[in-house]
């Protein structure tokens, strides 16, 4: 596991992309230590009496010349909100970089990097590292309806981008399971690299598991420490208990006790 700090970023720019989410981007005081992709921080939610746990969020990119951590954000909750209300300039606490992200060695030289809801938010800063490395990155995105697919000219800047949404108003209709990628076509890919609702990525972890194509998954237990203390983010996998926080949040889906 990487080294965890705890840093005062400031925030550079806060922007609302649809209702309910925001981008924010926070410039570290120096130079950025080693994230990886697929990896956590821990905000510090600030002026807020009642909200005492910090607030476990994905890293959505990094910038390492601009010195940047950008968090696409959910504002679902009283925590979530009061980070809808920063400004520019402001200061916000993270502790970071936490949990092991996402192997890419293991990625291959065509994975399929899929995503639901705000479950895509992790995959942008993977997409990228692994495009750097050589990759030739696809990404299957899925949402309710258009308007849940967030952020699409910074992933199609990666990668081939396919979408499916519930209601039909984009791509293919119905869930990422139904998209040829996963139907027919499944076995063009060297691996697949998951986050989204527990379901969704259950549902892909068979298709992986039918084609014999490496799967992993980014899994979204409830955290409040996010280093393996409290013990409440911990789930079964075939080798007994493990923290998410702390020994995931990415898993390879032969680990896991799906059927």
């Amino acid at each position: 596991m990487l080294k965890r700090f705890t840093t005062d970023f400031t925030v550079k720019q806060i922007e609302a992309i649809e209702p309910d989410y925001i981008l924010l981007t926070l410039k570290h005081p120096d130079n950025l230590p080693e994230i990886n992709a697929g990896q956590f921080v821990e905000v510090k939610i600030p002026d807020t009496a009642g909200t005492f746990l910090r607030r476990p969020i994905s890293v959505h990119y990094v910038d390492r010349e601009a010195n940047t951590i950008t968090l696409l954000i959910r504002t679902v909750g009283n925590g979530t909100r009061m980070l809808g209300l920063l400004k520019q300039n402001d200061t916000l606490n993270l502790v970071y970089p936490l949990g092991n992200g996402f192997d890419c060695s293991k990625a291959g030289n065509r994975p399929l990097l899929i995503g639901g809801g705000v479950g895509v938010a992790p995959l942008l800063y993977l997409g990228h590292i692994l495009k750097e490395n050589g990759s030739d990155v696809n990404y299957l995105l899925g949402a309710r309806s258009a308007d849940g697919l967030l952020r699409m000219d910074a992933y199609k800047s990666i990668g081939n981008v396919a979408v499916t949404t519930e209601d039909g108003t984009a791509g293919t209709k119905g869930f990422v399971t139904d998209h040829e990628f996963l139907k027919s076509g499944v076995n063009q890919f060297t691996s697949m690299l998951v986050c989204g609702p527990t379901p969704m990525m259950k549902a892909i972890s068979k298709v992986a598991k039918a084609s014999g194509i490496p799967c992993y998954v980014s899994l979204e237990n409830k955290m409040a420490c996010g280093i393996g203390v409290c013990l409440c983010c911990v789930t079964d996998t075939k080798k007994g208990h493990k923290c998410v926080c702390s020994e995931g949040p990415v898993f390879d889906i032969n680990d896991l006790k799906w059927e």
